[in-house]
């Protein structure tokens, strides 16, 4: 990191954040717990919701008001989509790769180190994917809690993980772009536009359409029951065939962490130099049921229904925007606004050999996050 750049850099992204993802305004409430974390000499681990693309950018505005800028772990999928000068303006601004589809030791070994000895806090995104649940936290991944857990076994300073809930809502009216959305969406699989329906009804008439394509072409025909159980039914059969052949017993009944080991022994496969062409093409269809299940799980069903308000619209409609039409990042329709808000620090234990440590502190910083999300939302 080059903490002059990221300050003459900081008006370039605010401009970018601007153009691109028309986030207008940033409010930042809680930044007294950062600042006297960090006056206190404690290594910091920010832990926020991963809930739209540029919410990196919202965080790093917070930094410029607490006055320190924050390392991020990143996954690597960023860093090989980029120019290389852009991957060296992402490691000026204290950007370090990860590989989560594996143990990746080196960037485990980084982040304990930032949190051991460097006055700049770490800001890791433990949901690990971003889902456009701004209203709704999802399961976290137990790797931010371990490398928190470690570096405060083997540092000479107290090593806190402070909470954040990061949130984004239209300052325009975004109804009209959503319909024109919805119309394209439902005309990408060859229907009709239905503008006569209310906007709502459309969203789960197409979702259901989707979902029983997907069950004709992995179960046979389409399954009874809710969204949220057919979901469920079909992610956990194309898991559980794919790790009965492999002979894998889940050790987990997180999707994503049974999604992850599977795509390492797919990984191991398919670097084999001995691999037959019949048998590499077999596994990179298997790698893509594999995204097919994180995209499942990536939909929880009956997050509109619960509250169908505009911002959980337009969430799931840039859900389909990605999914369907293949955009990579989806279409604001109108200015935006986004906040963040910082809680309580948690003071991370030190203690060696403390069973289901990783576990109970991964549950405690998830919990909080949406504790904070709730907060926004009254």
């Amino acid at each position: 990191m080059t903490p002059w750049l990221v300050r003459a850099w900081y008006p370039l992204m605010r401009r970018e954040m601007l153009r691109v993802a028309k986030i207008a305004k940033v409010d930042v409430q809680g930044q007294e717990h950062v600042r006297k974390a960090l006056a206190s000499g404690a290594g910091v681990l920010i832990t926020p919701n991963h809930s739209f693309h540029y919410d990196s950018y919202v965080l790093g505005h917070a930094a410029q008001q607490i006055g320190r800028p924050f390392h991020f772990l990143t996954a690597w999928q960023v860093f090989a989509m980029s120019t290389p000068f852009q991957r060296w303006v992402m490691q000026k601004h204290g950007c370090f790769s990860i590989d989560r589809e594996s143990a990746d030791l080196g960037a485990f070994k980084r982040s304990v180190e930032i949190l051991r000895t460097h006055s700049c806090p770490l800001a890791i995104f433990p949901e690990g994917d971003i889902y456009h649940t701004n209203e709704r936290v999802m399961p976290f991944r137990e790797g931010a809690a371990a490398i928190a857990l470690s570096a405060a076994k083997r540092a000479d300073r107290p090593i806190v993980a402070i909470p954040a809930a990061i949130r984004c809502r239209y300052l325009d009216d975004p109804l009209p772009g959503l319909l024109d959305l919805m119309n394209r969406l439902e005309a990408a699989i060859h229907w009709r536009p239905r503008p006569d329906l209310p906007l709502t009804d459309r969203i789960y008439r197409f979702a259901e359409g989707l979902l029983a394509l997907k069950e004709l072409e992995y179960l046979g025909r389409p399954q009874s029951g809710t969204v949220v159980e057919r979901t469920r039914l079909l992610a956990n059969q194309i898991l559980q065939e794919k790790e009965q052949r492999f002979g894998i017993k889940p050790q987990s009944d997180s999707t994503p962490e049974r999604v992850k080991e599977l795509r390492r022994q797919f990984i191991q496969q398919l670097e084999r130099p001995d691999l037959d062409a019949t048998a590499h093409a077999q596994l990179k269809r298997d790698m893509e049921d594999l995204f097919l299940v994180i995209q499942l799980y990536s939909y929880p069903g009956d997050y509109v229904a619960e509250s169908p308000s505009i911002e959980r619209i337009a969430e799931t409609l840039d859900k389909f925007e990605e999914d369907v039409l293949k955009v990579a990042y989806p279409k604001s329709h109108g200015r935006r606004q986004a906040s963040v808000q910082f809680g309580e620090p948690i003071l991370v234990p030190a203690e060696r050999g403390q069973r289901d440590a990783v576990a109970e502190l991964t549950t405690r910083l998830e919990q909080s996050v949406q504790s904070l999300l709730n907060q926004k939302a009254v």
